[in-house]
């Protein structure tokens, strides 16, 4: 046992001291489509990695730019090295949410070439709080606070084989990343 986790492609990941060479596109459309959104406190599987799409296509949707379009993709990245704590406990832990905003910073800097700015970051908050408003009330049933968020896409709660998730993720990576993987292969079944 060492400091590290082990992921999807074999790297060794240190949660406490990440190594950007150690985070691959490919351990995060991976990880994502298997991890629960809402620690698994809703009516139906609904991935991570597809809460990340509905992000990347809202932002697409609305006009915004490749880069706006893969940092929505990205924009939970972290939760795969670090897993995801809800909101109100999060912001009772500042050393994590520091930590984690230490590593969502380096993903962004090493799939976008810089920290999002903080108008990006903007853009990013308000696409991922309007999918939360969604998510809130079509996977737990509840009458989130606020008006209804305009969308501009449907979205679609159904439930999807994590193979399917892992490789639209990838898709769209390399479709707004400007960047080509012709050996694009996703897990199947053992």
């Amino acid at each position: 046992m060492g400091n590290h986790i082990t992921t999807y492609t074999g790297k060794h990941f240190e949660p406490t001291n990440p190594d950007p060479e150690t985070i691959l596109i490919e351990d995060i459309a991976h990880a994502l489509s298997l991890i629960c959104r809402g620690n698994g406190h809703i009516k139906t599987f609904w991935s991570v990695g597809q809460h990340c799409i509905s992000c990347a296509n809202e932002a697409w949707a609305r006009g915004l730019s490749n880069r706006m379009t893969l940092a929505c993709l990205l924009h939970d990245a972290s939760e795969c090295y670090m897993s995801d704590i809800p909101r109100p406990f999060k912001m009772e832990l500042p050393e994590y949410k520091a930590r984690e905003e230490r590593l969502l910073d380096m993903i962004f800097n090493k799939f976008l070439g810089s920290s999002l700015t903080p108008e990006e970051q903007l853009q990013m908050k308000e696409i991922d709080d309007a999918m939360l408003w969604y998510d809130l009330k079509e996977l737990l049933d509840e009458t989130p606070l606020g008006e209804t968020p305009e969308l501009h896409i449907n979205l679609d709660y159904s439930v999807r084989p994590f193979q399917d998730v892992e490789k639209e993720y990838l898709e769209l990576y390399y479709r707004f990343s400007g960047t080509s993987n012709t050996t694009l292969e996703v897990s199947g079944p053992a």
